[in-house]
């Protein structure tokens, strides 16, 4: 589908420099770029018919959802119901854009369980979004959530990426923590659930799969060469040691999102690595499951960018929220979701208000109580307006 993008200037705005901090100006759009911003509350006659006040509103980057895996309850929203791919999409698409996401890696996991995260789902999802991708408001990629021990489809995942079909590859090794809680029934049944098998198949399967554990680290090695040869983001997932987080860096993996231990977050920051935590930590005021702090990693420095989670709307009002208790200023609190992951996954032609760049931008309202965005352009269009 061809988008219409006609030129557009934003006037009497407050800015969101790239300096972090915010200024009245002017703003253009022209051919799904910025190409202009003025430091004067309008811009120049030159800039066309459509022109919008954005007077007491913040003009600011839109957001680069890095991990974000709600779309899940789309597909499945209970137990063993199911609907259509097309129309968990395009319901999901429309509730990133009204939450100001404009970039989203959709994190789906490809697991050696059957199911919701097998290969039969995985394959689903992908063409799906293939398919829909022109059709989408926000510029949606594939996250590809490997899991480590579901060594038969390397060589699937390798073609992927050398033909430009994978955004980001993270790893995810969950396997040893499901093998481990083979006597706990409760978990052994919701596992089995969600693969759509019985609890002893579960088993049965889970034992086979944990055998071959000694083929793991080569697997992981030969992704990490290609991702590292064609230019993918890697992430690992749920670090839970320094010496997990440094091994995943020496391969070329230099992105740690949502690790598990303060030993794995305090080697990241020493070694330069951004940590991705979640918007719903922030909200809630800690993490669903006793986890770190999103909010103490930030204020410490340790954390680096938010992510939706398994929550879209959390990562407007993560920030806004950091805003309003004053934690951080209001451009390090935007960065968090707008230049920090755009440049870890490797998007430097978006994240920041510069001439030359995308127009992938939000126009918000600052003073309600609970952060609104009042507009969403995506490559200069506009696709969504409160």
């Amino acid at each position: 589908m061809e988008w219409s993008r006609p030129m557009v200037s934003i006037n009497n705005a407050q800015l969101l420099m790239p300096d972090g901090n915010l200024e009245l100006g002017s703003l253009v759009i022209d051919e799904g770029r910025i190409s202009e911003i003025s430091s004067n509350g309008n811009a120049s006659q030159t800039a066309g018919s459509n022109r919008i006040d954005a007077d007491g509103l913040w003009v600011v980057p839109g957001i680069v959802d890095i991990h974000g895996d709600a779309f899940e309850r789309q597909l499945m929203p209970r137990t063993g119901v199911h609907f259509p791919c097309d129309m968990a999409f395009l319901e999901t698409d429309r509730q990133m854009v009204s939450n100001g996401i404009t970039t989203a890696f959709h994190g789906v996991t490809f697991s050696w369980e059957p199911g919701l995260r097998g290969r039969k789902n995985f394959l689903r999802i992908k063409e799906a979004l293939a398919a829909l991708k022109d059709k989408l408001a926000c510029d949606t990629k594939l996250h590809v959530r490997f899991e480590t021990y579901n060594l038969d489809v390397v060589d699937e995942i390798e073609t992927w990426m050398k033909n430009g079909e994978v955004g980001i590859l993270a790893y995810n090794d969950h396997t040893p923590k499901i093998h481990s809680q083979q006597a706990n029934a409760q978990k052994v049944a919701e596992y089995a659930g969600r693969a759509g098998i019985d609890d002893k198949a579960y088993v049965a399967l889970v034992n086979a799969v944990i055998e071959r554990r000694e083929e793991v680290p080569a697997a992981i090695g030969r992704l990490a060469r290609i991702a590292e040869e064609n230019g993918v983001a890697q992430l690992s997932h749920d670090d839970n040691s320094s010496e997990v987080r440094q091994y995943y860096n020496d391969l070329g993996c230099r992105v740690s999102e949502f690790p598990v231990t303060a030993d794995a977050i305090t080697k990241a920051t020493e070694l330069g690595n951004p940590v991705v935590m979640g918007g719903p930590n922030v909200v809630r005021g800690g993490s669903h499951n006793g986890g770190i702090s999103a909010r103490d990693m930030i204020l410490s420095g340790q954390c680096h960018i938010l992510a939706s989670d398994y929550y879209y709307p959390s990562i407007v009002s993560a920030v806004f929220k950091l805003i309003h208790n004053k934690d951080i200023a209001v451009g390090k609190a935007w960065e968090l979701v707008s230049a920090a992951p755009a440049q870890a996954s490797g998007l430097n032609d978006r994240g920041s208000l510069e001439p030359g760049k995308r127009a992938d931008l939000l126009i918000v309202d600052p003073a309600t109580a609970l952060p609104r965005v009042t507009r969403t352009f995506v490559g200069g269009r506009s696709v969504y307006q409160a």
